[in-house]
């Protein structure tokens, strides 16, 4: 019997998204630093990265998030790379293929996410196991290209699909609760995580926030 695709963990950290080949060490050590405060679950963005470089980063990422606490892991928009890097997921957003079209040739086991919007078209939605939705706080990658969307938004979303979704966009440890009073599963954090000068001790304030 073929598994259940698995969800991401309720905390789940994207990559920087435009990491130069240079800063990818500092990167490394960062997440490092957060898997060990019980981040358990990556999204690899990267899409400038080489081919070779962007799969050298994304299997050390794989092996950082097995072992014996085992985590999840995810390509983004690379969907040929998930099953020589035993990913768990392949994310993809606006720019990649329709989700019912890549589900037509991926792995049953892998889950297959979605980046999604406020303004969007919700009926692909249903072809992804589980979305992302933002920003929901104004957040310096996204300022000038989408409008935050608040709390309210989030609420919004949750009425357009059942599938789980994931609110991402300037999410901070002081404002978790309220994102997750909105119905979302969990939240996927770039900057609160790989822009602290601490990401194990950033990782752990996100946890305690996220804990019942």
């Amino acid at each position: 019997m073929t598994p259940e695709p698995a969800l991401p963990p309720r905390l789940l950290a994207l990559s920087p998204g435009n990491l130069e080949p240079a800063a990818l060490e500092r990167f490394v050590a960062a997440a490092k630093r957060a898997r060990e405060a019980g981040l358990d679950g990556l999204v690899l963005r990267e899409s400038s990265l080489d081919e070779r470089v962007y799969f050298d980063l994304a299997r050390r990422m794989r092996e950082l998030f097995a072992g014996a606490r085992p985590g999840w892991f995810a390509v983004h928009d690379r969907a040929h790379l998930a099953a020589p890097l035993r990913a768990d997921a392949v994310h993809v957003g606006f720019r990649s293929l329709p989700p019912r079209e890549l589900r037509a040739w991926l792995e049953p086991r892998l889950a297959l996410g979605l980046s999604t919007h406020a303004d969007d078209d919700a009926r692909p939605w249903g072809d992804a196991d589980y979305l992302f939705h933002g920003p929901v706080f104004d957040t310096e990658s996204k300022r000038g290209v989408r409008d935050s969307i608040g709390l309210a938004g989030l609420v919004a979303a949750r009425g357009r699909t059942t599938r789980p979704i994931w609110a991402l966009g300037g999410i901070v440890a002081e404002r978790v609760r309220d994102v997750l009073a909105t119905g979302v599963r969990g939240v996927a954090v770039r900057g609160a995580l790989f822009d602290a000068a601490d990401p194990g001790r950033a990782c752990e304030r996100l946890l305690v926030e996220l804990s019942d």
